[in-house]
């Protein structure tokens, strides 16, 4: 059964272990003061891998292998031949906005 934590119209807790079946209190037994459930996190806390959206994903490891491979693909190989060749580059593209034939009319 749970612990539920009351707070009084004074600020003052109290905590009263119920069912879940059990209506919240409305009225400390005690006292005769209104009181208001007071909501608390859960006391869980995660550790270690495996808790976020992407590890629930399924991966596999020939999902991390094919990465890692990528890797590799991208590094230049030792014994392929260098190109002395200059690279080419890509033509920037127009600074100026052509101009709108659109006027707005008043």
């Amino acid at each position: 059964m749970p612990l539920y934590t009351y707070r009084r119209e004074d600020g003052t807790t109290f905590e009263l272990r119920q069912s879940f079946n059990d209506d919240a209190l409305t009225v400390d037994p005690a006292t005769g003061q209104k009181v208001v459930r007071v909501v608390q996190g859960a006391g869980i806390i995660f550790k270690g891998s495996g808790f976020y959206v992407n590890d629930s994903k399924g991966a596999n490891k020939a999902t991390t292998s094919s990465v890692s491979k990528d890797k590799d693909a991208k590094e230049p190989s030792k014994d392929a031949p260098k190109s002395d060749a200059p690279k080419a580059e890509a033509a920037p593209a127009a600074a100026t906005p052509a101009p709108s034939s659109n006027t707005a009319a008043d």
